[in-house]
């Protein structure tokens, strides 16, 4: 059923660099909920694996003195919405981690693997975009640190390289400090779906909750990676939060995604969903920011 070559179980990210080194048919796994389905289909038949699924290091969850959040990479989504640090300083991260699978794969299935499958479809790596985390990487030479920004490539493709290990995912204070954000995503299911598209939405407004201070809006299949919207998020930034923001947010958005057709859905429907989805995470944004009845209603049906 499962054409394995070798099972290595190292004692610490240093080891399972070398032991991804020293095994060029190796690759990494925790969770297991993506390679072990590639395996059992034959497209990593007779891999070795390098299971980083016992390491307590690469579990951690903490808050240093600046504000910085710590997320181990091997924190499964189950633990990363139910823990309280989660809960009471990123709760929209919790909530994108909720909508993952079904509750087995959430028990199982790893923030990090979550990122590095590269998937554009992976439910907490358009909120980490929209956090701006950082990611630290650990191969032969040491250690690097790179914005989420820089690290998709391509379709299933990133900057990590097969030795390396993601050891940490961090996000800074100014980046969720006084942010109130929300994810959306669409399936055709209610659970065990793969998104059709997703929207994570973080906004930030002045004292009154009259004006955007800061706004931040990414997506999942809306692009061949997880992407930002930079320009919209400028053009949204200090404006009255009225009717003519969401219009503005609507029309803005097309320009910066390019959705295709799947068997899950047709570009045209993506596109309906890009503006409705930024809508209404930004409707729930606002409303969990204590923005008044301005926000009843509005949006159209996807």
């Amino acid at each position: 059923m499962y054409d394995l070559k070798n099972i290595y179980y190292p004692e610490s990210p240093e080891e399972a660099v070398r032991m991804l080194e020293a095994d060029e048919n190796s690759v990494l796994v925790c969770g297991g909920t993506d390679v072990l389905i590639r395996i059992r289909e034959g497209r990593l038949a007779g891999v070795s694996l390098v299971s980083l699924n016992d390491m307590r290091e690469l579990k951690r969850m903490e808050r240093e003195s600046d504000g910085t959040i710590h997320i181990g990479p091997a924190v499964t989504f189950s633990a990363l919405s139910d823990d309280p640090l989660i809960r009471e300083y990123l709760p929209p991260l919790g909530e994108a981690a909720g909508t993952v699978g079904g509750p087995q794969i959430r028990n199982m299935g790893t923030i990090g693997g979550n990122i590095c499958n590269g998937a554009t479809s992976a439910d907490t790596a358009s909120m980490l975009k929209a956090l701006n985390a950082r990611l630290v990487l650990l191969g032969s030479g040491g250690e690097r640190e790179i914005s989420i920004h820089d690290f998709y490539t391509g379709p299933g493709r990133t900057v990590r390289r097969r030795e390396e290990v993601l050891t940490d995912i961090r996000v800074a204070r100014e980046d969720y400090e006084d942010m109130y954000g929300a994810y959306i995503k669409y399936g055709k299911r209610d659970a065990m779906e793969i998104a059709t598209l997703g929207c994570a939405v973080l906004a930030r407004t002045d004292t009154d909750k009259t004006h955007i201070r800061d706004i931040r809006i990414a997506y999942g299949v809306a692009a061949p990676t997880p992407i930002r919207c930079f320009q919209t998020e400028e053009a949204l930034r200090g404006r009255p939060i009225d009717a003519a923001l969401f219009a503005r947010l609507r029309r803005d958005v097309l320009s910066e995604v390019s959705p295709r057709s799947s068997w899950r859905a047709s570009k045209t429907f993506r596109i309906q969903l890009v503006k409705e989805l930024g809508e209404r995470a930004l409707r729930q944004a606002l409303a969990r920011a204590g923005v008044p009845d301005i926000l009843k209603g509005g949006g159209g049906h996807a």
